[in-house]
């Protein structure tokens, strides 16, 4: 069995965060042809749900850059790598020394997300809790109305990229943290930071999948920084021409831009769709 995997903004999905005429087209052409498919993203369920309905993504779904392990038929999660309070201390810590607003995602006991943030956003700021809650369907609340017994999955920012650097600096050797970023779809020079815990990863997540679904062969389709660990285990790994430099160069080979159907136009000539 071969398992296709895709990453989703900046690669399945074209320049307006949407799935393309063609791409859809080519997703039911895969399920015709029992082909395997399914997503890795740094987006949460909420963020995806309503892109991925319909269009046969019926396995398993890494989110939060392999944070959790979420099962369309059983509506559960069933693998998740958590923060607790005491490991984000220090994070913290270091969005106010650089200046930066953190967005605290939260998972309660009947597995609502909701995100957190601290009083005065600045625009960027603003405009990103905007997305959560039109894009992402997020409650979006000040930190202080954060209740003690939530969860947390990881913390994001959007910042300019000296202040986002500075931030990974800050945490670059807590144990227990990871720290991706790169350059954010809303433009400005802006960059996004997302943190979460260091035992998840997308590699760690497919790797995961490929042994409970009992996959031979996985192919992996990703733009970002934080796709180069499932480019590490993949058997075969596509870059589109707009992803960053390392992940290109850590591709079996760079293929189309994500908003010309990049991916879609590949896999018809790849599966002779």
């Amino acid at each position: 069995m071969e398992l296709i995997v895709f990453d989703l903004d900046g690669t399945l999905l074209d320049a307006r965060s949407g799935l393309s005429a063609h791409t859809r087209q080519t997703l039911q052409l895969l399920s015709r042809r029992g082909i395997a498919y399914t997503v890795a993203t740094g987006r949460t369920l909420h963020g995806a749900r309503a892109l991925l309905d319909g269009h046969g993504f019926a396995l398993p779904h890494i989110y939060k850059n392999g944070v959790m392990i979420w099962h369309p038929q059983r509506d559960a999660f069933s693998h998740r790598n958590l923060l607790t309070l005491e490991e984000i201390r220090s994070v913290l810590e270091a969005f106010r020394v650089a200046a930066v607003a953190p967005f605290i995602f939260t998972l309660d006991d009947a597995d609502r997300h909701a995100v957190y943030h601290a009083p005065g956003l600045n625009p960027a700021e603003r405009k990103l809790a905007q997305l959560f809650r039109r894009d992402d369907a997020l409650d979006v609340h000040l930190l202080a109305e954060m209740p003690a017994y939530v969860d947390i999955s990881n913390i994001s920012a959007i910042g300019s990229a000296s202040a986002i650097d500075r931030v990974q600096e800050l945490v670059a050797d807590e144990p227990h943290l990871v720290a991706y970023g790169g350059e954010a779809i809303e433009g400005d020079g802006l960059h996004w930071l997302d943190i979460h815990h260091s035992a998840a990863s997308k590699g760690g997540a497919v790797t995961q999948l490929k042994a409970d679904l009992g996959v031979s062969r996985v192919i992996c389709f990703g733009d970002s920084d934080n796709d180069l660990s499932m480019f590490e285990i993949a058997d075969e790994s596509y870059a589109p021409s707009n992803a960053r430099a390392a992940v290109r160069d850590a591709a079996t080979e760079v293929i189309g831009h994500h908003d010309a159907d990049g991916i879609s136009r590949f896999l018809r000539r790849r599966f002779e769709l």
